[in-house]
């Protein structure tokens, strides 16, 4: 069983935001599954994959507290950190690219870097999703909460369908194989 974690914010109004890009992934994957509540403010689906059970995970938590959420997950699942992987956007990165890592730092996502904190490890497999790399003069935190122009979405719509065939070879072949297969720019 591996435990899949899509980062972002719970309210409506940050829905297809580029920091919501991880609840965009895990929706993909969970298709029609239902979500239901966890112990520990998140919502999760289960659904059957390849390499075995996927816990599909959403904190309903604000991004810069998404450990709290992953930890009380893990607890409950009993999942160690080579089970987890974690979904999140990243503004260093070109849009529409996938970077996955076994293991690393926070590289300035909050999210990231609070499961680190709540983890005391960095020893967790990640997806990095590119985002678009924020113009200046515009705020970090206004450019991640705000949505994507209708020609970014196009990329968007086709990242996210790889980015759940990354997770999905992720579960099956494990994170080296998931690495040499997907990391790359998809638009």
């Amino acid at each position: 069983m591996k435990l899949i974690v899509g980062l972002g914010n719970p309210e409506l109004r940050h829905a297809a935001t580029r920091h919501n890009i991880g609840f965009d992934v895990i929706d993909h994957l969970a298709g029609n599954s239902a979500f239901s509540s966890g112990k520990g403010n998140y919502r999760y689906a289960k659904i059957a994959a390849p390499g075995g059970p996927l816990i599909l995970v959403k904190p309903m938590t604000y991004m810069n507290l998404s450990g709290h959420a992953v930890v009380a997950a893990m607890n409950f699942w009993k999942i160690q950190k080579e089970e987890l992987l974690v979904i999140c956007d990243d503004v260093n990165i070109p849009l529409g690219t996938v970077r996955m890592r076994a293991k690393g730092s926070a590289g300035g996502q909050n999210g990231l870097k609070h499961i680190i904190q709540s983890l005391g490890s960095e020893e967790f497999a990640r997806l990095r999703v590119g985002v678009g790399v924020e113009p200046l003069p515009v705020s970090l935190s206004s450019f991640v909460l705000s949505k994507f122009s209708a020609e970014e979405r196009k990329c968007v719509d086709k990242v996210i369908p790889v980015c759940a065939d990354a997770v999905l070879d992720f579960a099956s072949l494990g994170i080296e194989h998931a690495m040499t297969r997907f990391n790359g720019t998809v638009c």
